[in-house]
């Protein structure tokens, strides 16, 4: 395969710049300097972390507020991410923002992991080494999934970047072998990771076992999902947060219950690259505005709604970080029939303005979602039993949100909506709607001729049936002809 397949994006030992590959020859690190101690692993591991972090001034695909973007519930009024150009004018091979970027972070990380594996075993042994492996599958796992999940069919690439004869091309694989690979290195991550709470940023079993439910519900595995899920609960390592909004800022999230997985920052050493209080409520920005279809899923009087979304009217009571001010469509960036987003927002930041440093950790898997898992998957594989009422009321339940409990009697069709609901008012924003929306087979419905906003009935968005796969981006079809092949439909 061609060397842009393999920049890689980590630089043990303080490089810093990506190459390509075949520009110096990389045997001098990987043999004569490094992997000599055991402190070696320690930093190999950072850098693979460290490929979850978007570069200077911009948003990742691990930023779960900007997938949202691309579903019914938010709107991007600067594009960040592609998701508006997506939307609006259509996916196309040249498109840029995650469309283009997943697919290049994500071979970053594969790329690490693939050093790392055949390497690591120098320098540990024992339990230890079956952590960091674990650890490095997970994450190997992490990114195929986002592969298959967007591009379906890619590249499966397993082979040390360093031992790589960069003068061919590579075909893509089916995405029936991409999932299996994930699965593959989910096992082995649930069989190596500690079973212990999620505290430091690295890997634990829960987090493998949560994306491995994921998995199983996206190939419709019902009965392992929901045994999946219920090994998460009855491990009993996670619970809710009795604060739902103090999951989502420092210092609380730090300490909460309910995270299993998240990419970690902290101030000043790992801030985020732009102030995600800025780009989410900041002058000139409030990129993340809620759509009124949103706003009308939440039940009358569901708390989560306004700790989810501003709202006309708010003052510093309710969040509104400008003190002397309300919050009112617009001006300063609100857009009429919009909501900003207050999720992920640091309530205590006043006036936030560029150059503001904030490191709020974006959550990608917590012990709710867990919960609603198992709940669709038990009640896909045998009807709304107990054990579905009792995961579903425990999340409506929690303390602040205490939303009463469900009907009694429901069919399995009606708690099926039931849980589609739930998912998407407790979940707001946390990068799951769009992903929920394609493996629930109705992303075509919602999404195709979709009014964002009420205000502009005449602007819809598109969705076609090709963009169940993406396109790969058009520079590597460049690259890699004639073996690398588009996907059907661009």
């Amino acid at each position: 395969m061609k060397r842009q397949l393999f920049i890689i994006g980590f630089f043990i030992v303080g490089l810093a710049a990506c190459k390509k590959l075949d520009q110096t020859p990389p045997d001098q690190l990987s043999t004569t300097v490094f992997w000599k101690q055991a402190s070696d692993a320690d930093l190999a591991l950072t850098g693979i972390y460290g490929t979850l972090y978007a570069g200077s001034g911009g948003v990742d695909q691990y930023g779960p507020m900007w997938w949202d973007n691309f579903s019914d519930n938010s709107y991007s009024q600067h594009s960040l991410a592609g998701s508006q150009q997506s939307l609006i004018s259509g996916l196309t091979p040249t498109s840029g923002g995650f469309p283009n970027s997943t697919y290049y972070s994500s071979y970053k990380t594969i790329a690490a992991v693939n050093n790392f594996l055949p390497n690591v075993n120098k320098v540990l042994s024992g339990d230890q080494l079956k952590k960091y492996r674990g650890e490095a599958l997970f994450l190997r796992g992490l990114s195929y999934w986002y592969l298959a999940m967007t591009y379906g069919n890619v590249p499966l690439i397993l082979d040390d970047p360093f031992t790589v004869d960069y003068s061919g091309s590579k075909a893509k694989s089916p995405r029936a072998d991409i999932l299996k690979q994930v699965e593959l290195d989910w096992d082995s991550a649930i069989a190596y990771l500690p079973d212990v709470k999620f505290t430091n940023g690295h890997a634990v079993k829960a987090a493998a076992q949560g994306y491995m439910t994921r998995l199983y519900l996206f190939e419709k595995r019902w009965p392992e999902a929901a045994a999946m899920s219920k090994a998460v609960i009855d491990g009993q390592q996670f619970s809710l947060n009795p604060s739902y909004a103090a999951n989502f800022y420092k210092p609380d999230q730090s300490s909460s219950p309910e995270i299993i997985f998240s990419v970690q920052f902290k101030q000043p050493a790992v801030p985020h690259s732009y102030s995600l209080n800025v780009l989410l409520i900041g002058p000139g920005w409030k990129d993340v505005q809620g759509t009124q279809d949103m706003i009308n899923e939440y039940e009358a009087n569901d708390p989560r709604k306004t700790m989810t979304f501003f709202f006309p009217g708010d003052g510093v009571a309710q969040g509104w970080p400008y003190p002397g001010t309300v919050g009112t469509p617009g001006v300063a960036e609100w857009v009429t029939g919009f909501y900003p987003l207050k999720k992920f927002v640091d309530p205590t930041v006043k006036n936030p303005v560029p150059g503001l440093l904030d490191d709020q950790d974006y959550v990608l898997l917590r012990y709710a979602d867990i919960q609603l898992m198992y709940a669709e998957a038990q009640n896909e594989a045998v009807g709304p039993d107990g054990s579905v009422y009792e995961q579903v009321n425990d999340v409506r339940a929690r303390p602040g949100v205490n939303m009463p409990a469900l009907p009694a009697g429901l069919s399995q069709t009606d708690m099926r909506a039931h849980i589609w609901h739930e998912r998407r008012v407790e979940l707001a924003l946390e990068g799951l709607r769009y992903f929920d929306l394609r493996r629930w087979g109705i992303a075509k419905q919602k999404l195709n001729g979709f009014v964002q906003n009420p205000t502009q009935p005449t602007l819809t968005t598109i969705y076609k049936d090709n963009y169940e796969f993406w396109p790969i981006p058009q520079q590597e079809i460049d690259i890699n002809k004639p073996a690398l092949i588009q996907n059907d439909g661009y």
